[in-house]
């Protein structure tokens, strides 16, 4: 026998989520936890779902920020931009971001992951090619609303997604894991934006910064039909789970959750639930200070060119504050797991980035404020899988609940990006007072909020008591 026997379970709660009815039979399951099987079952999760996930953010970052790579590589001559008009072309995209994600997220609770995932990545895909086709102002606003529409439900949807198939312990490093490819993507970005605006461009007459965006968006597309034939859906209905790891899989969900995980929930009622939690606003305004901090990644290319580098060596030198950022990253949030005290994990580095950029902000060296550009970065950046892990550890389920509060996080914490477009003005070069003194404000204001959550919510690391079956 696979596991040991103890509770009743019924395989209705193993069906797809779509279907209506089911066969009763019962199987008597107890639920252990950390035997040889889960952690084989843990295993095979990861990967299976960790690395096309991560293939998929890689992408999505690299879609969202090229932007910043195309600027420095010609777009803000050839489309006649003003540092406004630059900050208008990132703000919008937060616009569409806001209005999509939380509706999306609440289809994705309803629908298959293994679709929805990768349909929306095919969308933003099709919309990335189509900036080609911008050839002023007014284009590249439309086509930067219409590509927040489209990336809204992306990364709310994986992180209630990841939520669904682990456990709070073990959510931290599988989110530094994946979010990691969003600091990867940053590093890669721009050492592929120096490679195809310098040898791209004029290639059948189009310059370099549109072949970037053309080049990308095709792959893009190519990585969304692949994924719907990689993803899975939830645990009861994944076709490469034995029925005994499809045991597993729910019941040690329930256990750590605490819940039934057959329990329906309306949208109405799921939605209040949300919004009356007050963790969910605690943790807006957390991750509103990180979002607002993190505006400066569309401006490394612009702030390493203004520090002395040009052309295609600008492009390369925004890569090592990501190279910087990963490996802090990694570090910071596999540490989380082990201590289970998240709120230092997002406390420290912001505060570690708050003092980088009080040096920015002051320094007139350029090696040494480029050096504090690395560490400055690290820290916004690292801080974010440990919020994310711990927003889903503290905002219990049900399910819907969940979503939903995911959602408002991402979204109204976004917001933050509105306004964070425009602390950056090219007047401001090479010193950025205003944009590195706001930025630090921002990461001290999240170290405060995330000591705060710690205080009031207390530690949530969990232990397991054997005597009662039972999480406390």
């Amino acid at each position: 026998m696979f596991l040991p026997i103890h509770i009743v379970i019924p395989t209705t709660e193993l069906i797809d989520r779509n279907e209506g009815g089911a066969n009763f039979q019962y199987v008597e399951y107890h639920y252990t936890p950390d035997t040889p099987e889960e952690r084989r079952l843990r295993l095979k999760l990861d990967l299976h779902l960790l690395p096309i996930l991560w293939i998929m953010y890689v992408i999505n970052y690299l879609d969202r920020s090229n932007i910043g790579n195309a600027r420095v590589g010609g777009m803000e001559d050839a489309l006649h931009l003003s540092s406004n008009d630059y900050s208008l072309a990132l703000l919008i995209f937060f616009v569409g971001y806001l209005l999509m994600e939380v509706p999306s997220n609440m289809l994705l609770a309803k629908l298959r992951p293994s679709l929805f995932l990768p349909g929306i990545m095919f969308v933003w895909g099709c919309v990335v090619i189509a900036f080609k086709g911008v050839n002023n102002l007014a284009g590249l606003v439309a086509i930067r609303f219409f590509l927040g529409i489209a990336e809204s439900g992306f990364f709310p949807g994986v992180w209630f997604f990841l939520g669904s198939w682990y456990k709070r312990e073990e959510l931290s490093k599988r989110f530094a894991i994946f979010y990691s490819a969003s600091i990867i993507s940053g590093a890669f970005g721009g050492l592929l934006a120096g490679v195809i605006t310098d040898y791209m461009d004029g290639v059948s007459g189009v310059p370099g910064w549109k072949w970037l965006f053309v080049l990308e968006g095709c792959a893009t597309v190519f990585f969304a039909i692949c994924a719907t034939f990689i993803l899975p859906d939830w645990p009861e209905t994944t076709r490469w789970l034995s029925e005994e790891e499809k045991l597993l899989a729910v019941e040690r969900m329930k256990v750590a959750f605490q819940e039934d995980a057959g329990t329906k929930m309306g949208h109405r009622e799921s939605f209040m639930l949300a919004v009356k939690d007050w963790r969910t606003w605690a943790f807006v305004v957390c991750y509103s200070c990180i979002c607002g901090a993190g505006q400066i990644s569309y401006f490394i290319p612009t702030i390493a060119r203004d520090l002395g580098y040009e052309g295609r060596q600008a492009q390369f030198m925004s890569a090592p504050p990501y190279a910087v950022t990963f490996v802090c990253c990694l570090v910071n949030n596999f540490w989380a797991d082990r201590t289970g005290s998240r709120s230092y994990h997002i406390a420290i580095p912001l505060t570690i980035a708050g003092a980088s950029y009080i040096v920015m902000a002051a320094a007139t060296g350029n090696t040494l404020r480029y050096v504090f550009l690395c560490f400055g970065a690290a820290g916004i950046w690292s801080a974010v899988p440990a919020l994310l892990a711990y927003s889903s550890e503290c905002i219990p389920r049900p399910a819907g609940k969940r979503a939903i509060s995911v959602a408002l996080i991402n979204s109204l914490g976004s917001f933050a990006s509105v306004y964070g477009s425009y602390l950056w003005p090219n007047e401001d070069s090479p010193r950025f007072v205003m944009g590195f003194a706001t930025t630090c404000a921002f990461c001290l204001t999240g170290a405060v909020v995330a000591m705060l959550i710690r205080y009031f919510h207390g530690s949530m690391r969990v232990t397991f008591a054997p005597s009662s079956d039972k999480y406390v």
